[in-house]
C-alpha cells in the first residue's frame, strides 16, 4: 500500500516537472539595439550566466539561444564599443513570439592613442569633435525643427540668422553667411542662402542621419574660409554598405506653433553587389503664432525626393545619386521698407552627385576618391499682385580628385587634392546684380602627426584661384567699374592636442584664413526684394582675410565631461553689408553698403555634462562672442551670451528631461542696429523606444517655451514686429524596420 502510494507521488512529481519543463521552456530570441541612433548592434557577445551558455548577435542585431528551461535568467551582453549590458529576464513575461531587446549604450575607450568607439575615429580631434559637434541619434530627433538652423540652435557656439521661419541659416561664433559652408555628405550645398537673409537653405533635416560641426584645419579641405566652419549633413544618399537585408525608415513630424506637418520614407535595397537606397519627404506649415499673434506670410511648404546606388568592387566603389529639393515660403512684411504683405518665393534645387573610392594596393596612398556634382537652382521672388519681382538662377558644376594616406611617414593620416568649381549666375526682374560665371580652382593638403603618445598635430594648407566675369561690364558704373576680376588666396591651420593624462587634453589652433568677394557683394547695384534692402556692392573689394587663433581643453572623467575654448579672429579685410542709415526714396528701402573693414571677433565656449546618478544627468553649456570694428564700435549681427542648461533622466528605452534656454540682452550694436532684451524660456521632452516584431519605434515629444513666453532672436531681421514663436509642442515618431 506504501509502495504504491509512492508510485502515484513519483508520477505526479514527474508530471508537475514536466508540466513546468513545457511551461517555462521557451525559445529565447532577442535583439541589441543602439539606444542613440536605434540601428542593430552586430556581433556582440551574448551570455546567459546561470548556463554559461554563450551565442553572439548577427548583422541585424538577433540573438537566439534556442528553448531553454528557464523561469527566470541573467543575460549578460559585451560589445568592444557599448558599456557592459545585464539584465534579469522572467519567462513568464515573454510569449514564444516574442523578441527580448536590449538597449546598449555607446562608449569611447582609449588604449593609448587608439580610439574605439560606435563609429570609425582615426584619431584624438575627431574624439573631441564627437563629444562636442555631432548631433545624431536620440538627441538629433529631439531637437529636429522645421529647418536646419532650429535643430542646430542650441549646439554651442552657433545662433540663427532669419527673416521668418523658413529662411532661417546657422550662425558660427558670430560669422555667418559665405563663411559657413553647408554641405551634403560632403558635397557643398548650391543655394543663395548665404547671400542674404531672405534666402533658404536647400536642406530637411528630418532625413540626416547626423549633422556635424566641421572646425580647425580640416575645414581647408573643402573651404579657404577656417574661422567660421562646416555644417555636414549626413544622408548617406549614395549608401556606404550593403545591408543583408532590405532596410528602411520612415516616420512624421508635426508640430503646434504653426500647424506644421511631415511625413518622411527612405528605404535601402540589397541587390549585391549593387546597394540601392531611396528618400521622399513633405512637410508643410502655415504662418508662426507668437505670444502676441499671429506672424503673416510666414508658411511654408516643400517637397524633397533623392535616389542613389552604389556598386562594390574588391573593396571598391562606385556610385551615384540625384536629388530634388522644391520650396516655396514667405517672408513676412510690415517693417521698415517691406511690402505690407510681404513677398513669397519659390524655389527648387536639382542635383546629380557621382563618386568614386578607389583602393591603391601596394602604394604610398590608401585609396583615391574622385567626385562631380551638377547643379542647377532657381529662385522666383513674388511680389503679392503674383508679378515676379526677383528671379535668380544657378548653374554649377563641381568635381574633386583626393589622394588618401595612411602611415605616410612623417604624417600618420592624410588627404592631398584638387577641386574645381564653376558657376553661371544669372539674374532677372527687379535685379540690378550683373549675371556673372565664377571658376574656382583649389588644391589643398591635410594631414595628421603623431609625434608622440602625448602629443598630436594636425595641419592643413589651401590654395585657389578664383576668377569672376560679369556678363556686363560696366567701367562708368555709379559703383565702380565692373569689370572681370582674380583672386588668389592661401589659407593655412594648425592645431596641437597634448594628452595631459588619459582624462585631461589641452590644445590650440592658429589659422591664416581668405576668402573670395562673392558675386552679390562686389556686384549688387539696386534694391533686392525679399530682404526689404537696397544693396550697393563694390567692385574694388580684396580678399577677405585674417588670423586666428583658440586655446581649448577637455576632459572626460566617467561621470564629467566639459570642454572650455578662448578664441579670437583680427580681419585685415572684413567684408560686411552694413546699414549706412540712408533711404532710397524712389524704393523707400534703407541701403547698405559693402565695405571691407579691419575688425575682430573674440569670445569662448563652455559645455559640460555631469552624470549625477547612472540615470540621471545635468548638462550645461554657453557661448558668448564680441565683434568690434577697428575703432572699437560693434560690428552688427553680433548674437549675445547665450546659453542652455538641461536636467535629464534615461532609464533603458525611457528619456526624460528639462531644459531653460538664456540669453543677455544685446547692448553692442552698430549705429542704426535695434537692441534686443534678454530671456530665459523653458522646455520639456520626453522620448520613448520600443520593439514589435522586426520593427523598432522612436517617438519623442517636446514642448518649447512652456509659458508662452515673448522674447526675440537679435539676428532675425523680423523681430521689429514679432517675436519668436510661443508655446509649441513637436512630436516626432520614426520607424525602423528590415525584411
Amino acid at each position: 500500500m506504501i509502495e504504491l502510494k509512492n508510485g502515484i507521488w513519483l508520477k505526479i512529481v514527474f508530471l508537475f516537472i514536466l508540466f513546468s519543463s513545457v511551461l517555462y521552456s521557451l525559445p529565447i530570441k532577442g535583439v541589441l539595439i543602439d539606444i542613440e541612433t536605434n540601428k542593430p548592434v552586430a556581433n556582440a557577445a551574448v551570455q546567459i550566466l546561470r548556463l554559461n551558455r554563450f551565442t553572439t548577435s548577427d548583422s541585424l542585431g538577433v540573438f537566439n539561444f534556442g528553448e531553454l528551461n528557464l523561469e527566470t535568467f541573467t543575460i549578460k551582453v559585451s560589445h568592444v564599443a557599448y558599456k557592459e549590458f545585464m539584465e534579469i529576464i522572467d519567462s513568464k513575461r515573454i510569449s514564444s513570439k516574442q523578441n527580448i531587446i536590449l538597449y546598449l549604450v555607446p562608449k569611447v575607450i582609449e588604449i593609448s592613442t587608439v580610439i574605439i568607439s560606435d563609429r570609425t575615429s582615426t584619431s584624438l580631434f575627431e574624439d573631441m569633435s564627437e563629444l562636442t559637434s555631432v548631433l545624431k541619434g536620440k538627441t538629433l530627433q529631439k531637437d529636429l525643427s522645421q529647418n536646419l538652423a532650429s535643430t542646430l540652435k542650441n549646439e554651442t557656439g552657433l545662433a540663427v540668422r532669419s527673416m521668418g521661419p523658413a529662411p532661417a541659416r546657422p550662425v558660427i561664433r558670430g560669422l555667418g553667411g559665405d563663411r559657413v559652408l553647408i554641405s551634403e555628405d560632403g558635397v557643398k550645398t548650391i543655394d543663395l542662402s548665404a547671400t542674404s537673409p531672405d534666402h533658404a537653405v536647400t536642406i530637411e533635416p528630418f532625413s540626416s542621419e547626423r549633422i556635424e560641426v566641421i572646425r580647425g584645419p580640416k575645414v581647408l579641405t573643402k573651404n579657404s574660409n577656417s574661422f567660421g566652419g562646416i555644417v555636414n549633413i549626413i544622408n548617406n544618399d549614395i549608401p556606404n554598405g550593403i545591408h543583408n537585408s532590405f532596410y528602411g525608415t520612415s516616420g512624421f513630424y508635426i508640430e503646434s506653433a504653426n500647424k506644421g506637418k511631415l511625413g518622411d520614407i527612405s528605404a535601402e535595397i540589397p541587390l549585391s553587389p549593387v546597394a540601392l537606397k531611396l528618400s521622399f519627404s513633405k512637410r508643410k506649415t502655415s504662418d508662426l503664432s507668437t505670444p502676441i499673434g499671429t506672424l503673416k506670410n510666414s508658411s511654408s511648404e516643400n517637397l524633397n525626393f533623392s535616389g542613389g546606388a552604389n556598386y562594390f568592387f574588391g573593396g571598391s566603389s562606385l556610385g551615384a545619386s540625384f536629388n530634388n529639393y522644391e520650396l516655396d515660403y514667405g517672408v513676412p512684411g510690415g517693417f521698415v521698407g517691406a511690402h505690407p504683405n510681404g513677398v513669397d518665393i519659390s524655389m527648387f534645387r536639382r542635383q546629380v552627385n557621382t563618386r568614386l573610392n578607389y583602393i591603391l594596393p601596394n602604394c604610398s596612398f590608401d585609396k583615391f576618391d574622385l567626385g562631380f556634382t551638377g547643379t542647377v537652382y532657381r529662385h522666383q521672388e513674388f511680389e503679392s499682385s503674383g508679378k515676379i519681382g526677383s528671379e535668380f538662377r544657378i548653374e554649377n558644376y563641381s568635381g574633386y580628385l583626393e589622394f588618401h594616406n595612411n602611415e605616410l611617414k612623417p604624417f600618420s593620416e592624410g588627404v592631398i587634392g584638387i577641386s574645381s568649381d564653376y558657376r553661371k549666375f544669372t539674374a532677372g526682374g527687379y535685379v540690378f546684380t550683373s549675371p556673372a560665371n565664377s571658376l574656382n580652382i583649389a588644391g589643398y593638403i591635410f594631414q595628421e602627426i603623431h609625434i608622440s603618445e602625448k602629443l598630436h598635430l594636425e595641419s592643413a594648407l589651401r590654395f585657389s584661384y578664383d576668377n569672376i566675369s560679369p556678363l556686363r561690364e560696366k567701367q562708368n558704373s555709379a559703383i565702380g567699374a565692373i569689370k572681370e576680376l582674380d583672386f588668389y588666396n592661401l589659407s593655412a591651420s594648425f592645431s596641437g592636442l597634448i594628452e595631459v593624462s588619459s582624462k585631461v587634453f589641452i590644445g590650440a589652433n592658429f589659422s591664416k584664413t581668405s576668402r573670395t568677394p562673392t558675386i552679390e557683394e562686389l556686384f549688387s547695384e539696386g534694391p533686392h526684394l525679399a530682404a526689404y534692402s537696397y544693396e550697393i556692392g563694390n567692385p574694388n573689394l580684396k580678399s577677405e582675410s585674417g588670423y586666428g587663433g583658440e586655446f581649448f581643453a577637455y576632459h572626460k572623467f566617467g561621470a564629467l565631461f566639459f570642454h572650455l575654448s578662448f578664441y579670437g579672429n583680427y580681419f585685415t579685410n572684413y567684408i560686411i553689408p552694413r546699414n549706412s542709415g540712408e533711404i532710397n526714396y524712389a524704393t523707400f528701402l534703407p541701403v547698405y553698403i559693402t565695405s571691407g573693414v579691419e575688425a575682430k571677433l573674440y569670445g569662448s565656449e563652455l559645455q559640460a555634462e555631469l552624470y549625477i546618478t547612472d540615470e540621471l544627468k545635468f548638462s550645461a553649456s554657453g557661448s558668448y562672442t564680441i565683434g568690434e570694428l577697428e575703432n572699437g564700435s560693434p560690428l552688427p549681427q553680433i548674437p549675445p551670451l547665450k546659453g542652455l542648461v538641461e536636467l535629464s533622466y534615461t532609464k533603458e528605452q525611457f528619456i526624460t528631461g528639462v531644459s531653460i534656454e538664456l540669453a543677455n540682452s544685446q547692448e553692442k550694436l552698430d549705429q542704426f542696429e535695434e537692441y534686443t532684451a534678454g530671456y530665459a524660456i523653458a522646455n520639456a521632452f520626453v522620448q520613448y523606444s520600443f520593439e514589435s516584431g522586426e520593427t523598432i519605434h522612436n517617438m519623442s515629444l517636446t514642448v518649447d517655451n512652456i509659458f508662452n513666453k515673448e522674447y526675440r532672436n537679435h539676428l532675425s531681421r523680423v523681430k521689429s514686429i514679432m517675436p519668436e514663436a510661443g508655446r509649441n509642442f513637436r512630436l516626432t515618431y520614426k520607424l525602423y524596420f528590415h525584411l
